[in-house]
């Protein structure tokens, strides 16, 4: 089943996150307000193109795959990350608090853009919160950090936006929001797994303390349809 994640945007879009998807049975993207995500299957040369001709001039869309890519015709490449998944291995017991722990709703969509934008862990946009189970702490009111579900892959569910408040770094809220999260996604018989830049040291140390373990390298690709 893991091989589902070598390429977890189509495969999510296909199982769990078809009533968010669009396109064709060969290609497939989000609403760009939930997701830039687009994909199709490993062996289908026409992806790109296909892409070109169901998508406005000037959207933009997120690629991801183990391996480099070229640019393709077509597309403006913005920007590449490479980055690592992972895939939680079973062995952790949940040990935090979630006492003070919220549900997040679409009242705080504002607030959870704005962290995003302070931390910068991925895209987040508008109706990113309709992937699921988005959980935050307060801190005097503010939002300090949160966490929540992006791709869903058949029996995997990604952890995702795993994001602090600069002001509040190293008091422990992304690993008990993480434990938290996981909670919920093994309660739902789901496997979790998630995707973090290859050199973000201190979160890869987090991951591995909750019990994950490198699956393959991911290279994402930010690109504009021209």
């Amino acid at each position: 089943m893991n091989d589902l994640l070598q390429n977890p945007v189509f495969n999510a879009l296909s199982t769990g996150d078809k009533h968010l998807s669009f396109g064709t049975e060969q290609v497939k993207y989000f609403d760009a307000e939930v997701s830039p995500y687009a994909g199709f299957p490993d062996d289908y040369i026409n992806g790109f193109a296909n892409l070109y001709e169901l998508l406005p001039e000037g959207r933009r869309i997120l690629f991801a795959r183990p391996t480099p890519i070229e640019t393709p015709k077509g597309w403006q490449l913005q920007h590449e990350i490479k980055g690592l998944q992972f895939v939680y291995n079973g062995n952790k017991q949940m040990e935090g608090d979630f006492s003070s722990i919220v549900p997040l709703s679409t009242a705080h969509v504002d607030e959870m853009i704005e962290l995003v934008r302070l931390t910068k862990p991925g895209p987040f946009d508008k109706r990113t919160i309709e992937f699921g189970s988005y959980h935050g702490i307060f801190v005097n009111g503010q939002l300090a950090a949160m966490t929540g579900q992006r791709l869903h892959v058949a029996n995997y569910t990604e952890l995702s936006a795993v994001c602090t408040h600069p002001h509040h770094l190293g008091k422990g809220y992304a690993s008990v929001l993480m434990q938290h999260q996981m909670q919920i996604i093994l309660s739902n018989g789901q496997i979790p797994f998630l995707h973090v830049r290859h050199d973000n040291e201190r979160a890869i140390a987090v991951y591995e303390r909750l019990g994950f373990v490198v699956s393959r390298p991911m290279y994402f690709y930010f690109m504009k349809r021209l």
